[in-house]
């Protein structure tokens, strides 16, 4: 039997946190969302710190660059620097096309970049087949 997925979107925007739980529901995937809306709610969820203490970790996080507080490459450090996190694959998920932003992703060791796109069926199939991917790939290394 194939475990629930808990995915930690971190989004500022509710229109995309909408969108992003549409398309996990139209694929059918079996998935549990916690929402963080700034990059230093995402430390603290992550941190179990400031009232999060009883969350249980993601096997997956979307993570958006432009994010108040900290931004979503910092996050994505802090992740990959402490070694009860730095195994969670971490997807970016943003308006942001910049090649900085993608090395930059890349270098801290993003597991995946997709530019949401403006329309909105790619939209749905971007966010579903990725985290469809993870699913998979969390699943049988289980």
């Amino acid at each position: 039997m194939l475990k629930t997925i808990h995915i930690l979107l971190v989004e500022d925007n509710e229109g995309d946190i909408l969108l992003t739980r549409v398309a996990l529901e139209n694929a059918a995937i079996d998935f549990k969302l916690s929402i963080a809306s700034d990059g230093k709610e995402a430390i603290d969820f992550l941190s179990k710190a400031n009232g999060f203490a009883d969350r249980e970790m993601p096997d997956l996080t979307l993570l958006d660059i432009n994010l108040p507080k900290k931004n979503g490459h910092e996050v994505l450090a802090f992740m990959k620097k402490n070694e009860s996190l730095n195994h969670i694959p971490v997807v970016m998920l943003t308006t942001s096309s910049s090649q900085n932003d993608i090395d930059m992703a890349y270098a801290n060791n993003a597991s995946g970049f997709i530019t949401k796109p403006s329309d909105l069926s790619e939209f749905l199939n971007a966010v579903a087949g990725t985290v469809q991917y993870w699913i998979d790939k969390i699943n049988h290394s289980a």
